[in-house]
């Protein structure tokens, strides 16, 4: 269940919001950061189940983005990972365009004057996950985003845990109005959910802290390496492809590795079984920053052979997909959009546009 709200809202849909005093369109206070917290929540297992979260999420891959830095330094970031981060979350004043085009468009919400928003309380930092001092409250990128989304609306944020599974039912039934879960955008997903980008969606190539790859952007870097990545999956496709490329061009291909236990993946990069591993760039560099065994070499789009987008989710057709981007454009323009990557360590996520039902990963 989420954390208690505000004061319940007035039975309106669509109440006009009270008129309050001029003040910046952002309100934030200095982060509060705490490394004994950090090392309670960034444990093994916690990252363990956050490859599987995140792999369900943006399950793909495609053309090369921007590598990371050659080095694969890391920042050194430390998170606050308790109910303390909701005292920094960024808050903006409702959007006028967007209550205007919500209003015009026929929505409803699922409970009068509130959105209800589907997240992934049991997911995995830095997007979306339980904070690690009360099991009821989801903070993260998804959380931040989901409750800027409510504001620019004009609506209160009223935020439901659920399984990655159950989403998209909760969606299609009006149980939830949105869905910001990680959801990659894909050809087969938009014949029933209308989309509203807010994330490049990208993989990251990961190595262990002590080795001597400082970057992997092209097929020649991982020429006879052993990568360890998820079978079946569209990043396993990418791979190949690049695999296939080396031996063309007269090179050692290159040889995948498959583990279906992500811890004993971890345990092989680290030992030296596997140079390299393929892993959401989110989880990658939270990984890298705060336990310090790994460094990110290289990113990739997840939904070869398109540039792929994380997207915030609504049922199709119900009028609200415009007025969620219009919020998200807001948030982009402002600068707000960019502090809330930043707070989490996603900058390499970021969209310089909002698109509704953007170009996703093809049907299979």
């Amino acid at each position: 269940m989420p954390a208690p709200q505000a004061p319940a809202a007035p039975a309106t849909p669509f109440p006009t919001p009270p008129a309050s005093p001029a003040r910046p369109l952002a309100r934030t206070r200095p982060l509060r950061r705490s490394r004994s917290r950090l090392a309670a929540a960034a444990t093994a297992a916690t990252l363990t189940a956050a490859l599987a979260a995140g792999l369900a999420g943006c399950s793909a891959a495609a053309a090369p983005a921007a590598p990371a830095p050659a080095g694969g330094e890391t920042s050194g970031a430390v998170f606050d990972l308790t109910t303390g981060n909701l005292e920094t979350r960024p808050h903006i004043e409702a959007v006028a365009d967007a209550v205007a085009e919500l209003e015009a468009s026929g929505f409803t919400p699922v409970q009068p004057g509130k959105l209800t928003v589907a997240l992934g309380g049991a997911g995995s930092p830095p997007t979306s996950f339980f904070a690690e001092d009360d099991a009821q409250t989801i903070i993260g990128s998804d959380a931040d985003f989901a409750s800027l989304i409510a504001e620019g609306l004009g609506l209160e944020y009223a935020p439901e845990n659920v399984a990655w599974a159950d989403w998209p039912l909760g969606i299609e039934s009006g149980k939830y109005d949105l869905a910001l879960t990680n959801v990659g955008v894909t050809e087969e997903r938009k014949e029933l959910f209308d989309f509203a980008s807010y994330r490049d969606a990208v993989m990251g190539f990961s190595v262990a802290a002590g080795s001597d790859i400082t970057e992997i952007a092209e097929p020649a870097d991982v020429s006879g390496l052993r990568v360890i990545v998820g079978s079946g999956t569209n990043q396993e496709k990418f791979l190949l492809d690049w695999f296939a490329q080396n031996e063309a061009a007269g090179l050692p291909p290159g040889e995948p590795v498959y583990y279906e236990d992500s811890a004993a993946g971890s345990l092989a990069l680290a030992s030296g079984r596997a140079d390299a591993s393929i892993d959401p760039h989110a989880l990658a560099a939270f990984r890298a920053a705060t336990l310090g065994e790994t460094r990110v070499v290289g990113s990739f789009n997840s939904a070869y052979p398109v540039d792929g987008q994380v997207g915030a989710v609504t049922a199709k057709g119900n009028g609200l997909i415009e007025p969620v981007r219009t919020v998200i454009q807001s948030l982009i323009d402002s600068g707000v959009y960019s502090e809330v990557l930043g707070r989490w360590g996603q900058e390499e996520e970021a969209v310089t546009e909002s698109r509704v039902n953007p170009p996703g990963l093809p049907k299979p």
